[in-house]
């Protein structure tokens, strides 16, 4: 019996010491987190959605609006039209694939960031066509979200060059990419008027939300891998740099939107992961926690968090729901009467209607 203990010992060690994963950490320091103070002090504002069932398929994680309709991106690769004024739902199109962020270009085209199939362009008709799946001869494994700006340039990120939706899925990879922290990130720019990909920033730790100003001066992207917000500049003195607007979030920033008059909405898919923080200098350690069962690694937790900020990293209002009935929020998109909530996990559409936000003196 104790030869067979030790012998069971032995290959617990030397499986969590050296069997093959798909990470190679790297050290670094996370920020102290603060957790929900000061402008994210906790409250319960999102605590009365009013949600929008999606028959057969779930995770709208990316939104677009377009006349009267809401366009969702589903974990089935479905893009759902939803009519806010008859309630109405069709699913449009699929495009076979992990569509992720969407936008509305000037001549009413959806554009998606797909994570397996690359920046897509879909014709009102409902024809897709890739408009790229490669910049600086390497592919395009993970685009994740996009915005367009006025002369027709399209601002995108991909999340990860390491580890791409073939990982297990979108979810899965971002896993990997955080808890290895390479800096695989990045954000890209399409032009269509040459058809050309190029590479604006690289070494983000996994590069997710994107969304340019109303006047296209300057295009913000999301690092959530380490709780920051980054703002480069198209024009102006700054043309071509970067710098940190916000950083050492409460939780892991996804999806960035334009809202109306300067602000940006912002999901905090989750809350931060204590133990992820706490091995951020060990990565040997974090190597060794990969070897875990998933259930016993670090993964996202049930929180609703979205809030809105300017263009300069000021927080305008922060809306939350502890409970997390609606959890996992990538973001968030407004209309005339409403502002609804995307999100990774959730089975349903959430939205909640201004008058009962109440939040009208502090937009």
């Amino acid at each position: 019996m104790a030869k067979n203990v030790l012998i069971f010992t032995l290959i617990t060690l030397f499986y969590l010491l050296f069997w093959p994963v798909p990470i190679d950490p790297i050290s670094w320091k996370a920020p102290s987190d603060e957790g929900f103070v000061g402008d994210f002090k906790e409250n319960n504002r999102l605590g009365a959605l009013e949600f929008i069932v999606l028959p057969d398929t779930h995770g709208p994680e990316g939104l677009a609006f377009l006349d009267d309709e809401i366009y969702a991106a589903t974990r089935e690769g479905w893009i759902i039209r939803f009519n806010e004024k008859t309630g109405g739902q069709i699913k449009w199109i699929n495009t076979e694939g992990s569509p992720l962020g969407l936008v509305f270009d000037a001549s009413n085209n959806l554009l998606i960031a797909d994570a397996e199939k690359g920046l897509l362009k879909v014709t009102p008709g409902g024809v897709i066509t890739v408009l790229t799946r490669s910049v600086d001869g390497t592919d395009i494994d993970y685009a994740d979200d996009l915005d367009v700006t006025a002369d027709g340039k399209i601002y995108f990120s991909d999340a990860s060059t390491k580890f791409g939706a073939q990982m297990g899925g979108t979810y899965a990879a971002s896993l990997l990419d955080t808890m290895e922290h390479g800096g695989h990130g990045r954000l890209l720019v399409y032009d269509p008027e040459d058809q050309s990909t190029k590479t604006l920033m690289e070494n983000l730790n996994f590069a997710n939300g994107v969304a340019t100003d109303a006047n296209s001066e300057f295009v913000l992207v999301n690092e959530t891998g380490s709780y920051r917000i980054h703002k480069y500049w198209l024009k102006g003195d700054k043309q071509g740099t970067s710098e940190i607007i916000i950083d050492n979030l409460p939780g892991f920033p996804d999806n960035v939107v334009r809202g109306a008059n300067g602000r940006f909405w912002v999901g905090l898919v989750s809350p931060r992961n204590k133990l992820l923080d706490d091995l951020s200098e060990f990565p040997f350690i974090r190597q060794i926690f990969q070897r875990f069962p998933a259930f016993l690694r670090p993964k996202a937790e049930n929180y609703s968090h979205i809030f809105a900020m300017t263009g300069d990293g000021e927080i305008i209002t922060s809306l939350q729901d502890p409970k997390g009935e609606h959890h996992t929020n990538t973001g968030a998109l407004e209309t005339e009467e409403w502002l609804y909530i995307s999100s990774l996990h959730a089975e349903n559409l959430a939205r909640i209607s201004w008058d009962q936000l109440n939040i009208d003196g502090e937009l």
